[in-house]
């Protein structure tokens, strides 16, 4: 890895827990402490980087779903729910928001008379391309400090916790 050698706050929390209870291996708390604190700093740039594309975090998720399924960037509410990870009523309100919004459509589905498809328009394609350009911007700045081949080791060991955790998420 990297030439770091800096001390952050999760470095005393162990320390802090290893006086105390020295009979105790606080090793995971080096590894998820920190991942939990990355991730609550991670929402803030991305709050940051998708507001600059006036969209909140749960727009991005629902807009991002339509735009990588491509043309005609159409989807379920059912195949939203799965790739969103929320419930029908919580798809269906957030639905709601965005065609008030003017972002999605709704129209029938023509493979399946009682389902509709959510389509994406050309704001909602706007306003994601935006984002996922200021997003990618904020985040390679975060990056910088690994070479590509730190990243890619980091990345590689990310995967293979994330699917030991959680192996029906990938």
């Amino acid at each position: 890895m990297s030439e770091f050698s800096g001390r952050d706050a999760v470095d005393q929390i162990v320390a802090e827990w290893a006086t105390v209870r020295g009979d105790l291996d606080f090793s995971p708390l080096e590894v998820f402490s920190r991942i939990k604190r990355i991730s609550r700093q991670l929402d803030a740039v991305r709050r940051t980087a998708f507001s600059a594309a006036q969209l909140e975090l749960w727009e991005f998720d629902v807009l991002s779903a339509l735009r990588r399924a491509g043309h005609p960037h159409a989807l379920t509410p059912k195949q939203l729910m799965q790739t969103n990870l929320v419930s029908s009523g919580t798809m269906t309100n957030r639905i709601d928001r965005l065609e008030q919004r003017g972002l999605v459509r709704r129209s029938d589905d023509p493979a399946d008379g009682r389902s509709v498809l959510v389509h994406m328009t050309g704001d909602g394609i706007a306003r994601v391309d935006e984002a996922i350009k200021h997003l990618l911007r904020a985040e390679q700045s975060l990056l910088e400090p690994l070479s590509p081949a730190e990243r890619e080791v980091f990345a590689d060991t990310l995967r293979t916790l994330a699917v030991r955790i959680a192996p029906n998420d990938s």
